[in-house]
């Protein structure tokens, strides 16, 4: 069994290094393949769907500057001096090469359920210091495995606390608030079928990414070459003019950052933690980074090291948000969904909402503008069907949680923090997709 799981990772990372493009090459070939299909199976015309292209492409800044900051304020936890410490303390755990990827993804599952932004960074600089600690203790450990398994974890991203539509959905003002109302996280992730999805996946991904593991003649460690990318916590030795006191005083530090963790705090009393939405989790990162980072300086250098993590995202989001205005303004996108909903009763709806999210986030990787565009439909069949809204945001949300492991986009962070390409990861996280498909499709289908 074992040397079975060791070719079937060896001729998943041989096809996805040779057939799996750039990121962003990626999204033009995408753009591309949406464009003729909405040609080919609806009524606009050529101009029109350009149109449609160019309508979409400025839709999701708000949106994108939220993803952004996710990436960016996870970026500054990741590289704080405590962070890096104990990073470094738990890569020198692991006593064998499955164990460090084993031990990898299962950090990287419990960060993603509990902020994904900072599990993709965090995860990341873990993988790279797994890495360096395997190669430094003569382990042997395949760099691209440890590096998927840093990544793996974000399956259950959107079944977390982080949750793009979860926390829409219990934001006062969201768009769907006529039809749904105000749903609590207790009303969607602790969800028992999505709290043992979840429990099941930390469960198993580790041991399923640590059977991966090539043999020893296969195997690519770190090179020597390769930094702790931390550049940015570094501090400065001085500071002798009043700018430079300034710029490092922890007193102008502390008095910003203590009427900020006042106001979470006073938000937490008010709302409990299930109240949680996307734009306090973000302030809530923000105020802790620069805790962590101990001076507005050292956060400064910190954030501005991380939007090289988050450039791939500022350049390929618009291109997405193209590719969905391509689906919504031509009715493709309804056409997909709706043809899914025309086949569902209510016992097989959760699994065909499912699918069809993990569909369409190849072409729409973002949660929160896939469920700008889905979520509409997919409530209004949940409601038809007789089922509670907290289906169809969790199903879309699932869905689009799954086909992150076979679409590059959120792999810009981890890819520009290793050094890796995309191919080399890409076949690893294919065949977790494959495997936690069946264990969503049975929380789903036993469950609800």
């Amino acid at each position: 069994m074992q040397h079975f799981m060791q070719r079937l990772g060896d001729g998943a990372a041989a096809f996805s290094l040779r057939w799996i493009p750039a990121p962003f090459s990626f999204a033009i070939v995408l753009t591309i393949l949406v464009y003729l299909a909405a040609l080919l199976a609806t009524e606009r015309g050529p101009i029109e769907l350009v149109d449609d292209w160019y309508g979409g492409f400025w839709n999701l800044l708000a949106f994108g500057m939220q993803m952004v900051l996710i990436v960016v304020t996870g970026y500054g936890l990741a590289t704080s001096p405590p962070v890096q410490r104990a990073l470094r303390w738990l890569s020198a755990r692991p006593r064998s090469a499955g164990g460090a990827v084993a031990m990898t993804a299962a950090i990287t599952g419990l960060l993603a359920f509990l902020h994904w932004g900072v599990a993709l960074v965090v995860g990341a600089f873990l993988a790279k210091e797994v890495a360096k600690s395997a190669k430094l203790r003569g382990l042997k450990a395949h760099f691209p495995l440890i590096a998927a398994a840093g990544y793996g974890g974000a399956v259950v991203s959107q079944t977390g606390l982080s949750s793009s539509a979860a926390l829409l959905v219990n934001t006062p003002g969201h768009f769907l608030e006529d039809k749904i109302g105000l749903l609590s996280l207790s009303e969607t992730i602790f969800q028992p079928y999505s709290l043992v999805f979840v429990l099941l996946t930390l469960f198993l991904m580790p041991l399923l990414l640590a059977s991966l593991h090539p043999r020893k003649d296969k195997v690519i460690e770190i090179a020597d070459t390769a930094d702790a990318h931390i550049d940015a916590c570094a501090h400065e030795a001085g500071a002798s003019s009043p700018a430079e006191r300034l710029n490092r005083s922890r007193l102008l530090m502390g008095g910003i950052v203590a009427a900020g963790l006042l106001y979470v705090a006073r938000y937490l009393a008010d709302n409990g933690l299930l109240g949680l939405n996307l734009n306090v989790l973000n302030f809530a990162m923000l105020m802790l980074g620069m805790v962590l980072h101990g001076t507005l300086a050292n956060y400064g250098r910190a954030i501005a090291n991380g939007t090289s993590a988050a450039s791939g995202i500022i350049l390929q989001f618009p291109f997405y948000a193209g590719i969905l205005g391509l689906m919504a303004g031509s009715g493709l996108l309804a056409m997909i969904a709706n043809w899914f909903v025309s086949i569902s009763t209510p016992e097989t709806f959760p699994l065909w909402s499912m699918i069809s999210a993990a569909i369409v986030n190849f072409a729409v990787p973002s949660a929160g503008g896939q469920w700008a565009i889905q979520g509409p439909i997919a409530v209004e069949a949940a409601q038809q069907l007789g089922l509670p809204s907290h289906v169809a945001v969790m199903t879309v949300m699932m869905g689009d949680q799954l086909t992150n492991l076979a679409q590059p986009f959120w792999l810009l962070p981890l890819l520009g923090i290793t050094g890796l390409k995309v191919g080399q990861i890409l076949g690893y996280t294919m065949i977790l997709m494959a495997a936690v498909f069946l264990i969503n499709a049975g929380c789903l289908l036993l469950l609800l």
